[in-house]
């Protein structure tokens, strides 16, 4: 199955990095943030909401660059979520992790990993797959530079 792999990591929690940010930021004309900034931002307490469920996992393929998610990307999992149909989610399908998205088919009694590249197929799931909705990609963290 040559689709989009994880390197799963758990959060680390031990330290603490708070952010100084600017509120409303605007997309065009620039304007001195030095300003506006109001406040600080902690990215664990903004992207991880049960931290006991939550992992990081670090994107290895190109299997969801339709979705903007790349490789290299670092995607958020969590694992206390049920999965719904059309969500990211992290799958592990007969031994191997993967990330696409989950479509369900209840005229088929199936579901589909939907890769979103057209170099991959969609994966059909059936009852003779060894499948576990490994848990919901919550959020990107992309490195643009």
């Amino acid at each position: 199955m040559d689709q989009t792999k994880l390197k799963l990591a758990q959060v680390e929690y031990g330290t603490s990095m708070e952010m100084p940010y600017a509120e409303g930021i605007k997309a065009g004309f620039p304007s001195p943030a030095q300003d506006y900034l109001t406040d600080s931002i902690d990215l664990n307490k903004e992207i991880v909401k049960h931290k006991e469920t939550t992992f990081y996992a670090r994107v290895d393929g190109d299997s969801m660059q339709g979705a903007g998610i790349c490789n290299g990307d670092i995607v958020v999992i969590d694992k206390s979520l049920d999965a719904r149909n059309g969500d990211y989610i992290a799958a592990f399908i007969d031994g191997e992790f993967t990330l696409k998205q989950y479509k369900t088919d209840a005229t088929a009694r199936c579901a589909w990993l939907m890769p979103a590249n057209p170099a991959f197929a969609p994966i059909k799931v059936t009852e003779e797959n060894n499948f576990i909705i490994w848990g919901v990609v919550t959020h990107t963290i992309k490195k643009l530079r």
